[in-house]
């Protein structure tokens, strides 16, 4: 019996060690936290606490961490998609018609915040160059707009 609580506490940094190598070949640090828990139990078999204890605290202190690490990366994420990704970004802004918008031969370009993008009309109109325009969506590489009310 002994010889058990002499090894119990290599055979959790063995476990922290394992999980935290394994993090590296993942995405979304979930090892990590369980990494960090076998830590914890690892101290703990070196304290000489009782192994439900060591067990315990290692699944509490994982869990927490998973548990806050989503709310944190949640929140993060959520302002990154609040701020517009790629050509989302245009939505709701201001443009220039630099070539005529013309629904029957499906040409036309504007220029939104310094860029040219291939455009058509919201409601299928024409629109002449050098009308301002607003764009209201995106359609595949298209930007779809519309004439801009003062």
């Amino acid at each position: 019996m002994e010889l058990a609580y002499k090894i119990v506490p290599f055979v959790w940094v063995g476990l922290a060690v394992l999980f935290l190598v394994g993090e590296i070949f993942t995405e979304g640090f979930a090892l990590m936290w369980f990494g960090i828990g076998a830590a914890v139990g690892a101290v703990l078999a070196f304290l000489k606490l009782p192994f439900w204890l060591q067990i315990l605290a290692a699944l509490v202190v994982a869990s927490v961490l998973f548990a806050l690490s989503r709310v944190f990366f949640k929140r993060v994420t959520r302002r990154a998609s609040q701020q517009g990704v790629a050509a989302d970004r245009m939505i709701g802004k201001t443009g220039v018609v630099i070539e005529r918008i013309d629904p029957v031969t499906a040409k036309g370009m504007v220029r939104v915040a310094k860029e040219e993008w291939r455009a058509d009309s919201e409601n299928d109109a024409p629109i002449e160059a050098g009308t301002v325009v607003e764009v209201v969506r995106l359609e595949g590489v298209h930007l779809v707009v519309k004439p801009k009310e003062d």
